[in-house]
């Protein structure tokens, strides 16, 4: 009897859903993009007809996943919102968010905790420093793990096979020039145990970021985008100080629980 070809057992693996496909690539489509589209633009990228995509977009709309405006069709946070219900987001930000409080109120700065989201870091939390003065990152906001240093963070305490698995989803792809700098700066992270560098949005401002560890790897990073003023109640080193005894205390009740279990 003849074995399988590769193709055949594909095959066999492999099964098709196109109505799903669709609406799942209209998901990513609208994701991806900064700006509104309209329904004709959404045809246009995904290559298809408009009878194949309007009862899709309908549906989405009807659940709430997608929203029309003025200009176009834009996604909802309701998949992201989602996504914080599954058990281990929802434990992370149970046990961070008083430490986040605490931690704000202490140095008078705002933080925030950002999970990786494939190739790029996601705000989960944030929280408002009490102060007059302060900066504020949108929970919801993402950016390429190499562009910040909440990500390079996230990279930085991964195992090799995670990096790798990451490194693939970049789009476009890192020049082997940008990846080799990703992974030098991950490294002396890494060897120091957090991040400080001067922002590349706002003069005068630094952010600080740690890690928070499970099982060996960062689930998360804190960051505090710590901004230089006359009247602050800590300087740059105590906050980097209390950051860090912040994200330990994190870590620790996540391991405390995966105990309990």
């Amino acid at each position: 009897m003849a074995s399988d070809t590769p193709e055949m057992l594909d095959d066999k693996r492999l099964y098709r859903a196109p109505a799903l496909e669709k609406g799942l690539d209209i998901l990513e489509l609208l994701a991806a993009e900064d700006h509104p589209l309209t329904m004709s633009a959404i045809v246009t990228r995904l290559g298809r007809s408009t009878g194949e995509l309007f009862r899709m977009i309908q549906v989405l709309e009807h659940r709430g996943y997608v929203a029309q405006g003025q200009d176009g069709y834009v996604m909802t946070p309701r998949l992201f919102h989602l996504g914080l219900k599954r058990p281990p987001v929802r434990s992370l930000m149970e046990q961070a968010l008083p430490e986040m409080r605490m931690l704000s109120d202490r140095i008078g700065q705002s933080c925030y905790l950002a999970i990786p989201s494939g190739a790029a870091s996601s705000v989960i939390a944030r929280m408002e420093a009490s102060t007059s003065v302060g900066f504020s990152v949108r929970v919801g906001y993402r950016r390429p793990i190499h562009e910040t240093p909440s990500g390079q963070v996230l990279y930085a305490f991964q195992p090799d096979q995670t990096r790798r698995e990451w490194d693939g989803l970049f789009d476009p792809p890192l020049s082997d020039e940008r990846h080799d700098h990703l992974v030098a700066t991950a490294d002396g992270i890494r060897d120091q145990g957090f991040a400080q560098a001067d922002s590349a949005e706002l003069p005068g401002m630094v952010e600080l970021a740690v890690p928070i560890m499970r099982g060996g790897r960062a689930v998360a990073v804190l960051t505090v985008p710590f901004i230089r003023i006359t009247d602050a109640l800590v300087d740059g080193d105590q906050a980097l100080a209390e950051l860090r005894a912040t994200a330990t205390r994190i870590s620790e009740q996540l391991i405390g629980n995966d105990a309990r279990i």
